[in-house]
């Protein structure tokens, strides 16, 4: 093609002198190269129709030749028949010629003699297969071969009768027809033969051999149901069809013949090859003229869709983009990021440390940042946080994201980082923070408010001790004749005044350090102390409630690290729920077992396990899937918080609160607080 190429140009010069408009030229480049393809594709049809035509013809003449031949031999056979009648003989010496000519013609099954009256003389199967009358009974048959021999009686010739199916003993069955031959000697009528040829095997036996080996031959019916089929069937694409009749006394049958042919050539002839050959050639020509034109028509549309997109995009972003170079100048901003720090994009390209951005405060910590970011050394994936400062002097958190800017070529050209203002999200997690310090502030007062009966009933048995002493001691220091002793008897009524209000202050002193709101401080607890500080809550339920409590703490334990104010609540919180879950007339022995131990023996930096086990009649399952939702409660009179605050409080501590069924009743929780190092 090189030889085309200045040919090519000046053809293509001169075309855009006289067509300045891209446009028009595009639409005559379009017009000719449909022109062209019209008339390729109409050759190339051309030249496939003639070859089909040549296919098809031959086809059709195999055709009629096979109804010729298939004639040729049912005359024949007819003749064979005739000599077979034409001696004077017993049908004891009949049979035997039958047989023989049952022996030449493979495509008969039967040979029947019936005279004049059509009642059987002698009869003959074929011997090269089982008898075809096996299953059917021949006289069920007969109707078919009845028929033909009255129109051959009738019109004094051999006659063909319909074709009918006949079953077998494979379970299947064949096509067949009769011929009935009427029988006359001297001019006297003496009977017929009957013959019943298999249709499949006069396909296979008369047409096979010749016309089998590249065609498909089949007998149809006039609606195109198959009643045999014979030859080859071959796997080109193409398939051509020819049909013709075969007339025969007394029956018609179509035979109909697929041959299957492959495509037909594209090129027949030199002429329609040399003309595709130049329709070929021009449409290359005028393919590389417009090839260029189209490259850079292509290349300018892609660019513009990419730079609507890329603007697009960047005007839909909230995060801010900015891009630096190896220096550390500032090479790009999106417009999220202008907005974000309130500078234009004028303003901060081309900068460099220290930037406008930058809290005066925090320069050099920033400069010494940047000069390791230009070193080379990448920044942690999840990005890290760090503080601007708006134009109007604001300041406020961000998270930078930054990884390398890579080129075209694979080089490293600077660094391109997002940045996402992350003051709101500061702002929600203290409001968080501050609504779970309200939640569990309500949640503690919400318990003092269950225990204030079990305070009122414990508080009465010492308030009512000390007004018995007391109103004992008054009487015996005003009785007249009081004995000497009466004064030790008044010092010992004082001192059992004194336990019992020492009994209540720590009762009330229990409750006020438990209510009492302090600071989240986490400090060394031992496991012991944690169970006796709230002990005393939970032996006034207990009494209440009749139910044994059993502490058991594991000896060794280390202290744990944790708030003790919040586990305390955790732990009081479940012995409470324990308790209450006992409380049925069911549940004759109420026993809560608080139990501290190793969460893995064997390792010695493992956790330590708690354990607040009941007997009680245990959860269901539909309770179950809601127990830690806030809100969700059983108690006509509870919240519904107590369990979700302790799984908070829980999680806080870096365990997680867990719940399983006790056997043979009851239901054990338990949760994991981290050792105290030191």
């Amino acid at each position: 093609m090189a030889h085309w190429r200045p040919w090519l140009k000046q053809l293509r010069h001169k075309l855009d002198e006289s067509l300045p408009w891209g446009s028009s030229r595009r639409s005559l480049w379009t017009a000719l190269i449909a022109l062209v393809l019209a008339v390729l594709v109409t050759l190339v049809w051309l030249a496939g129709r003639y070859e089909a035509g040549q296919v098809q013809a031959e086809l059709e003449r195999d055709t009629a030749n096979a109804v010729g031949d298939l004639r040729g031999s049912l005359s024949r056979q007819v003749q064979a028949l005739q000599a077979l009648q034409s001696g004077h003989f017993l049908p004891a010496d009949w049979q035997p010629k039958a047989l023989e000519l049952l022996r030449e013609n493979r495509d008969w099954l039967r040979v029947e003699w019936r005279d004049s009256s059509w009642e059987l003389q002698a009869f003959a199967d074929s011997p090269l297969r089982s008898p075809a009358f096996e299953r059917i009974a021949r006289w069920e048959m007969l109707n078919e071969a009845n028929q033909a021999c009255q129109r051959a009686k009738r019109l004094n010739s051999p006659t063909y009768s319909s074709t009918y199916y006949l079953p077998q003993n494979d379970g299947l069955g064949m096509e067949v027809m009769e011929l009935c031959m009427p029988v006359t000697q001297s001019g006297t009528f003496m009977g017929f033969i009957v013959v019943t040829y298999s249709l499949q095997e006069l396909l296979n036996e008369r047409l096979g051999p010749t016309f089998g080996r590249q065609n498909e031959m089949s007998f149809t019916e006039p609606d195109g149901t198959r009643l045999a089929i014979a030859g080859t069937q071959r796997r080109e694409q193409r398939v051509f069809t020819s049909q013709q009749l075969v007339d025969l006394p007394g029956n018609t049958l179509l035979l109909r013949m697929d041959g299957r042919r492959g495509a037909p050539d594209l090129f027949p002839n030199v002429l329609t090859a040399l003309v595709t050959g130049m329709s070929m050639a021009l449409i290359t020509v005028m393919v590389l003229l417009t090839k260029d034109a189209r490259r850079r028509q292509k290349a300018e549309r892609e660019l513009a869709e990419a730079l609507a997109f890329r603007k697009a995009m960047e005007d839909s972003l909230v995060t801010g983009l900015r891009a630096r170079d190896l220096q550390g100048c500032i090479t790009y901003v999106n417009p999220a990021f202008c907005q974000m720090v309130g500078w234009e994009a004028e303003a901060l390209i081309g900068k460099n440390a220290p930037m406008p951005y930058w809290p005066p405060e925090m320069v050099d910590e920033y400069q010494q940042r940047q000069a390791i970011r230009m070193a080379g050394n990448v920044p942690p994936r999840e990005g890290f946080e760090s503080v601007f400062m708006r134009q109007d002097g604001e300041r406020f958190p961000v998270l930078i994201i930054e990884a390398p800017l890579i080129s075209v070529q694979g080089e490293q050209t600077g660094w391109m980082g997002a940045v996402i203002d992350i003051s709101e999200q500061r702002r929600i997690e203290e409001v968080s923070r501050a609504s779970q310090e309200r939640l569990q502030a309500t949640a503690r007062l919400a318990t003092v408010g269950e225990m204030a009966s079990l305070l009122s009933h414990e508080l009465n048995q010492p308030l009512a001790a000390i007004a018995s002493y007391a109103n004992g001691s008054l009487n015996l220091l005003q009785d007249p004749q009081a004995e000497p002793q009466t004064l030790d008897d008044v010092h010992m009524a004082l001192r059992r005044i004194a336990e019992q209000a020492e009994r209540a202050g720590r009762v009330i002193n229990s409750v006020h350090d438990f209510v009492r709101r302090r600071d989240q401080s986490r400090e060394p607890v031992k496991p012991q102390a944690l169970l006796d500080a709230i002990a005393p809550l939970v032996n006034l339920q207990a009494r209440k409630l009749q139910v044994r409590v059993h502490m058991r703490v594991a000896a060794h334990l280390p202290p744990v690290w944790c708030d003790r104010t919040m586990v305390e609540q955790v732990l009081l919180n479940l012995a409470r729920n324990g308790m209450q879950a006992m409380d049925v007339p069911q549940c004759r022995e109420r026993v809560l077992v608080l139990q501290v131990q190793r969460a893995t023996p064997q390792a010695e930096d493992a956790g330590v396990e708690f354990t607040v086990s009941d007997v009680g009649a245990g959860i269901e399952p539909e309770v179950a899937a809601q127990l830690f939702n806030p809100f969700f409660t059983t108690k006509a009179e509870g919240m519904g918080l107590g369990l979700s605050l302790c799984r908070t409080v829980v999680e806080q501590h870096g365990g997680q609160l867990e719940f399983e069924a006790q056997a043979p009743k009851g239901t054990v929780f338990r949760f994991t607080l981290p050792v105290a190092t030191t």
